[in-house]
C-alpha cells in the first residue's frame, strides 16, 4: 500500500510538529511518522520539559524557593517517594502531549505511528509491530528524527543503575548518593535538582570549568552555588571504569581516587537519531560529528529533503528547533514570506538552581572579535522584589560596547532569568543601547527593574574609562 503526500515529516518532536503544522496550515497534504508511543519528542518527553518540571518540584519539596523569607531551615520530607517526585511531571507531560495531538488533529495532518527507513529519496517504508508495512511517497521531506543520548560501549548501562539522561526519569528510587559524570547543561541541571533534594551528588568533568559557552563570570557563580548546595564537584577529572558492586556504582577516577555511589548518571552528550533511517538510501550522508548537513534554509544536499533541529547539532534547543522547521517549510514550498530565516541573536536558558539565561556576547567572546566594552551590574539583593522573594544571589550583567553604548549581550542568573532575558533580547534585536533602560519606567517592585541599574552601573563605567583616558 503507497500513499502520496505533498511533505512527509520524519519525528513528531518540536521541529517535526511545528513543521507539519506549517506546511498544513497552507493547504498541503502532510504525513507525520512517529516511533515514540507518544508525540513530543524529546522536548516533551524525556528532555526539556520533564527535567524543568522536576526542578520546580525539588524547589517545591526541598523549601529552596523559601529560604530566606522567613528564617526558616526548610528539609526535605523523610518520607519523599519517587511517587511523590515524579507526579507533576507526570501531569504536565500528559497535558503537553495533548496540545501537541489537538494541534496534529486541528491541521488535519496524518499522523502514523511506527519507525521510518528511506527506500530512495522519495519513498520511506513505515513499519510496525503486528502491522502491515506502509510505503509513502513525499514531494518535500523533512527529517526531524532528533537526537539520543551518546552511550559508550564501555559503561554497563544493562545495569539498572546506570541511567542515561532519557532513563533517569524511569528511576524506580530516589537514592542517597548520586554520580552525574557530564558536565553539560544536562549535567548541570540534574546535579542542582538531586542536591536540592538533599541527596550527596557528585559532579565529574573532564573540562576546567563549568558550561563553556556562558561568561566565565556567571559559570563562576554557578559554581559557587553549587558548592553551598553541598555538591562534589570535580573538574579536570574523567571515569575510567564503572564497576558495579552489592552496595552501589563504584567509580573509579583518572586521578586514582574512587567514589562509591548509589545510582549514577552518565551525560556524555547526544548524538543525532540517524543510525536506522537508511539516510544513504536517500542519497544523505552525516558530516564528522554524525549530523545532517544543511544550507540556511535548512535544505539537504537532496535538494527536497530538509531537515531541522538536533540532527542538525547547535544550537539544538527546542525553540529554535520549531523557527528552523518554520523556515524549512517556507522555503520548500514557497510559502508567504512571513519567515524567511531564524533570528541571528537567541536567548539560551539552562534550568540550574539557581537558573541561568543569556543573549548576546560574553566578555570573552568580546576579547576574542577585539570589541571594546563595558561591563553595567546590578544584583538582586539591592532590588525590592530580589528581597521580597527571597533570592539574595541574583545578578544581571550587560555587555555593552564603547564608547558609544550599544547593548552586546546580557546575562542573568536567579530566579527568572529565562523570563527576564527577554527584555534584554528584543534590545538587542533592536540595537538599542543601554540608555533605552535608563529611559524606561519599570513597575515598582520588580525584578524587571535589575535593567535599570545594571544601566546605571553601566554608564559609570563609561564615565570612568573616559576619565581615565583623558587623563593618561
Amino acid at each position: 500500500m503507497t500513499s502520496a503526500f505533498d511533505l512527509i515529516v520524519i519525528g513528531a518532536g518540536p521541529a517535526g510538529e511545528k513543521g507539519a503544522a506549517q506546511a498544513a496550515y497552507f493547504g498541503k497534504r502532510v504525513a507525520l511518522i512517529e516511533r515514540a508511543p507518544h508525540p513530543g519528542g524529546a522536548g516533551i518527553n524525556t528532555g526539556t520539559v520533564p527535567s524543568k518540571t522536576l526542578r520546580e518540584t525539588a524547589l517545591y519539596f526541598s523549601g529552596l524557593g523559601q529560604h530566606g523569607l522567613y528564617g526558616v531551615d526548610y528539609q526535605v520530607k523523610s518520607h519523599l517517594t519517587v511517587k511523590d517526585f515524579m507526579y507533576r511531571e507526570q501531569e504536565v507531560v500528559r497535558s503537553l502531549r495533548q496540545v501537541v495531538t489537538e494541534n496534529i488533529v486541528r491541521h488535519k495532518i496524518q499522523l502514523l505511528r511506527g519507525h521510518a527507513t528511506f527506500e530512495d529519496p522519495h519513498t520511506l517504508r513505515v513499519t510496525r509491530e503486528n502491522e502491515p508495512d506502509r510505503l509513502l511517497t513525499g514531494d518535500v521531506i523533512l527529517v526531524a528524527t532528533g537526537s539520543v543520548p551518546t552511550r559508550h560501549k564501555d559503561i554497563p548501562f544493562t545495569d539498572t543503575r546506570i541511567h542515561d539522561s532519557d532513563e533517569i526519569l524511569e528511576m524506580v528510587n530516589l537514592p542517597r548518593t548520586i554520580g552525574v559524570v557530564g558536565a553539560g547543561v544536562i549535567g548541570c541541571e540534574y546535579t542542582t535538582i538531586f542536591a536540592a533534594l538533599g541527596i550527596k551528588t557528585s559532579l565529574i568533568d573532564g573540562r576546567d570549568r563549568l558550561l563553556g559557552f556562558l561568561d566565565a563570570e556567571v559559570a563562576e557563580q554557578l559554581k559557587t552555588q553549587m558548592g553551598l548546595l553541598g555538591v562534589d564537584l570535580r573538574l579536570k577529572e574523567s571515569v575510567v571504569s564503572y564497576s558495579p558492586e552489592t552496595d552501589g556504582v563504584r567509580l573509579q577516577l583518572k586521578s586514582g581516587a574512587s567514589l562509591l555511589v548509589d545510582q549514577v548518571l552518565v551525560a556524555a552528550g547526544r548524538v543525532a537519531n540517524v543510525r536506522t533511517l537508511g539516510i544513504d538510501r536517500a542519497g544523505l550522508a552525516v558530516n564528522e560529528r554524525g549530523l545532517i548537513t544543511v544550507n540556511e534554509s535548512y535544505q539537504t544536499s537532496v535538494p527536497h529533503i530538509y531537515a531541522a533541529g538536533d540532527v542538525i547539532g547547535f544550537p539544538a534547543l527546542a525553540s529554535t528547533s520549531m523557527e528552523q522547521a518554520r523556515v524549512a517549510m517556507v522555503q520548500a514550498f514557497d510559502l508567504p514570506k512571513y519567515k524567511t530565516r531564524v533570528a541571528p541573536i537567541f536567548p539560551l536558558a539552562v534550568y540550574t538552581i539557581p537558573e541561568i539565561s543569556m543573549a548576546g556576547e560574553t566578555e570573552e567572546t568580546c576579547k576574542q572579535k577585539n570589541i571594546e566594552y563595558c561591563i553595567g551590574r546590578a544584583f538582586y539583593r539591592t532590588n525590592a522584589r530580589g528581597q521580597i522573594s527571597g533570592d539574595l544571589g541574583g545578578e544581571i550583567k550587560l555587555v555593552f560596547r564603547y564608547p558609544d553604548k550599544l547593548l552586546l549581550g546580557v546575562h542573568i542568573i536567579g530566579v527568572s532569568a529565562a523570563e527576564l532575558v527577554h527584555i534584554g533580547l528584543i534590545a538587542l534585536q533592536t540595537e538599542c543601547t543601554i540608555d533605552m533602560f535608563v529611559n524606561t519606567v519599570f513597575n515598582y517592585p520588580s525584578l524587571s527593574d535589575v535593567y535599570k541599574y545594571a544601566a546605571y552601573d553601566g554608564l559609570g563605567a563609561v564615565q570612568r574609562r573616559a576619565a581615565a583616558e583623558a587623563a593618561g
